[in-house]
């Protein structure tokens, strides 16, 4: 996908600003020596998402532990959540442009994201392929002019483009291709998605794959990085965004589609994921909903 650095640049942090209180952002950053985004991003603790960098041009540094590893043209680096974030332009190199996705990825995506390099917990992918390049800067471009549309479904869209870029990527991890999640723990997934509307508990779930309460927590844990209930919560959230997106369905009855009786309490969880209420939320897209 051909951009011109004017299209580029309305992408990027002189432009815009970002908030990472959502399940996806995404951007370019140009950086040159003295220009006013010349700084090292610091986040001793990381982010609650992963996070994805592609270089377009130049040189950064990222520290990795206790060593400083060099991003080069077609770098890719991926962070986890919680893995400290310290990473600037590299002081010999007078640019260093890239692009930049954050997310919280879907479930099944989690295979999807354990890379073969890791430094520090970090990933690290080089795309020797100039075909590869293009595409997977095509995937990286379509992700980022689409969360920054306000078109109906361009949440969707942009999502479809970042399954389909993680997929490119992972298939570049010849290693971490034959390993998966628990089926145990898939099969859960499924069965929570299907009853999303049900007050489900520990032990009505640990029947459904044979474990014993006890194990079961701590296998998801162990597997997805977070509990059973905040993860089914994301869910749920993701479910009513895609509802206020699409449908002329009110703020009580979306609540009750998704499992929660209590609308204000809905509400609530609802901001504190996505960053705004469900009715601001509902607002930027109800004039692309078709009667």
């Amino acid at each position: 996908m051909e951009l011109n650095p004017q299209d580029m640049v309305s992408y990027s942090p002189l432009m815009k600003s970002f908030t990472f209180n959502a399940y996806l952002v995404a951007g370019y950053t140009p950086i040159s020596r003295a220009s006013q985004l010349d700084f090292y991003i610091n986040r001793p603790g990381g982010m609650k998402g992963y996070i994805l960098h592609l270089t377009l041009r130049g040189e950064g540094r990222i520290k990795a532990g206790n060593r400083y590893i060099t991003s080069r043209i077609n770098d890719l680096f991926l962070f986890p959540p919680d893995v400290a974030h310290y990473y600037g332009r590299a002081e010999t190199s007078e640019h260093w442009d890239h692009l930049w996705i954050y997310f919280d990825p879907r479930p099944y995506w989690l295979d999807w994201l354990r890379w073969d390099r890791l430094e520090d917990h970090i990933g690290i992918t080089h795309l020797h392929a100039p075909a590869l390049s293009e595409i997977i800067q095509s995937c990286f471009w379509e992700v980022i002019q689409q969360n920054a549309s306000n078109e109906l479904l361009s949440e969707a869209l942009a999502m479809n483009a970042l399954e389909r870029l993680i997929i490119s990527c992972f298939k570049l991890q010849p290693l971490s291709n034959h390993q998966s999640l628990d089926p145990r723990i898939s099969t859960l997934c499924h069965y929570i998605t299907e009853h999303i509307v049900e007050d489900l508990n520990i032990e009505h779930l640990a029947k459904q794959v044979f474990l014993s309460p006890s194990r079961l927590a701590h296998l998801f844990k162990d597997q997805m990085q977070e509990t059973i209930f905040a993860w089914r919560e994301k869910q749920r959230v993701n479910r009513a965004r895609n509802l206020l997106q699409s449908t002329h369905l009110t703020i009580g009855q979306v609540s009750q589609a998704v499992g929660y009786e209590d609308a204000l309490y809905f509400s609530r969880i609802f901001r504190h994921h996505v960053g705004v209420s469900p009715r601001q939320y509902k607002k930027r897209y109800e004039h692309m909903i078709s009667i």
